[in-house]
């Protein structure tokens, strides 16, 4: 049986600290002990961890949607202080919605022998559920953790975790 990974999607300043540049509210900060225990079992486990990272240039297409945001360099782009990366630790920067856009996630997750993955972060109906969809592109066994993914829409949340579970077969608990 292969190996078990855990991904932590945007758990940037810019998304989780209170007026950060696209603050996911109260909901996303509720979210950090979560993820923060989360990662300390992926850890004593041996799994890897991977962290996803927006970061855009600062004239990206995607601001014609949202505000501008995780600037690559900024701190707004930074892993908030709480859920540092440890040394040997992967950070995947990306600049659209999936973590597989442009990005080696799929060599990484190929290349430590992952089956299992679990994924944590924000924002539930945007970038976890397009990175959760790439997975299950993939054939990966998912599991999300309700209490460990937010998003500052509450309606598209709970869209999200069922969409997920019913259409890509991820285990929401």
């Amino acid at each position: 049986m292969g190996g078990e990974a855990l991904i932590v999607v945007d758990m940037l300043n810019d998304f989780i600290e209170e007026n950060g540049a696209l603050d996911c509210g109260p909901t996303a900060r509720a979210i950090v002990p979560v993820v923060a225990r989360r990662l300390q079992a992926h850890r004593q486990a041996g799994n890897p961890v991977i962290f996803l990272a927006d970061a855009h240039a600062p004239d990206d297409k995607e601001f014609e949607k949202f505000p501008p945001h995780c600037i690559a360099g900024t701190r707004g782009a930074r892993i908030v202080a709480e859920l540092a990366p440890k040394p040997g630790e992967t950070v995947i920067t990306k600049t659209r919605y999936s973590g597989f856009y442009g990005t080696d996630l799929e060599q990484v997750l190929k290349n430590a022998g992952v089956e299992t993955v679990e994924v944590v972060g924000v924002c539930t109906s945007i970038c976890v559920m397009d990175t959760v969809g790439g997975l299950a592109n993939r054939d990966y066994r998912i599991r999300v953790p309700a209490a460990g993914v937010a998003d500052f829409d509450p309606e598209m949340h709970a869209f999200a975790l069922r969409r997920m579970k019913q259409l890509y077969g991820a285990e929401v608990v």
